[in-house]
């Protein structure tokens, strides 16, 4: 072979389980984009209503939580409108959500293309993470509108400057989601039935998140046990940006950015960990 060849790329095995290269993820920008496209587009194919569901469903979990959390089971809002308080937790949890769960079968859900093309296998959960901003963005045009409905009410809302971190929420759910899902999906490479845990232990953690609930109704006894929760800072602060009412503590905040780091670093470190046997194990 002669020496004089000039290759466009060079495609080496990973030696160091921190080796991301985002340089090399940018350059495929482009197939992070067909991803997302293609993600947004079979969750609807063959559908009556289409990206309709992603109004529906909040709008009938919302409806749900307030006949059984206000009017059965008397549950606090703060003073809030139980829909407006419902629906902020409901469509901050349900992008958290969603990333972890749509992340955690990466592995398994991709594996006839891992196996055939090279790209940086962190384009696809990371567009997945981006797919289900879209969602996020459409359900929170939904609160927008309701949230805009009390206000011409006339009804006592009152947001805030700390509204403007909620971008900096966003990306910490979807960095949180990311790691959690992918620490799922390196582990559900070799242990399988793993996976029949994840929709069960996602549906307990938001029962332990102020989803439903805000801090403020817990005892001091049980409020630790939520705090070390870190969602349950990042919606508190979100729902109080928004409708002025709850708690917000940059401690608190802090200590989630802290957690969502350590989460997605040891997801890194498995995710590249796993992806250099991942075809001998599948």
């Amino acid at each position: 072979m002669s020496n004089s060849e000039n290759w466009t790329m060079i495609i080496k095995p990973k030696r160091n389980l921190l080796d991301i290269n985002l340089r090399e993820v940018w350059r495929y920008r482009d197939l992070i984009s067909l991803f997302v496209r293609r993600d947004f587009v079979s969750k609807f194919k063959q559908t009556i209503l289409g990206p309709l569901w992603f109004i529906i469903n909040p709008l009938f979990t919302t409806l749900m939580y307030f006949i059984v959390f206000s009017k059965i089971a008397k549950l606090s809002t703060d003073g809030l409108p139980p829909i407006l308080f419902y629906l902020s937790g409901i469509v901050a949890w349900q992008y958290f959500a969603g990333s972890l769960n749509s992340t955690a079968n990466t592995f398994i859900a991709n594996a006839g293309i891992f196996g055939k093309v090279y790209f940086p296998r962190l384009v696809t959960p990371i567009s997945v993470v981006i797919s289900n901003l879209i969602q996020f963005g459409i359900q929170f045009m939904l609160f927008v509108v309701i949230y805009v409905y009390y206000l011409a009410k006339g009804v006592d809302i009152q947001p805030n400057i700390y509204a403007l971190l909620i971008p900096v929420l966003i990306v910490m759910m979807a960095l949180l989601g990311l790691g959690f899902g992918i620490i799922i999906s390196s582990l559900t490479t070799k242990y399988r039935d793993l996976s029949n845990l994840i929709s069960f232990g996602v549906q307990l953690w938001m029962y332990v998140t102020p989803v439903i609930y805000p801090t403020s109704m817990l005892s001091q006894k049980y409020q630790f046990f939520i705090l070390i929760n870190p969602l349950t800072s990042i919606i508190e602060t979100f729902r109080y940006g928004l409708l002025g009412q709850g708690t917000i503590d940059f401690a608190h905040l802090a200590y989630s950015g802290g957690f969502t780091l350590v989460v997605l670093t040891l997801g890194i470190v498995l995710f590249n960990k796993v992806e250099q046997t991942f075809m001998d194990t599948v």
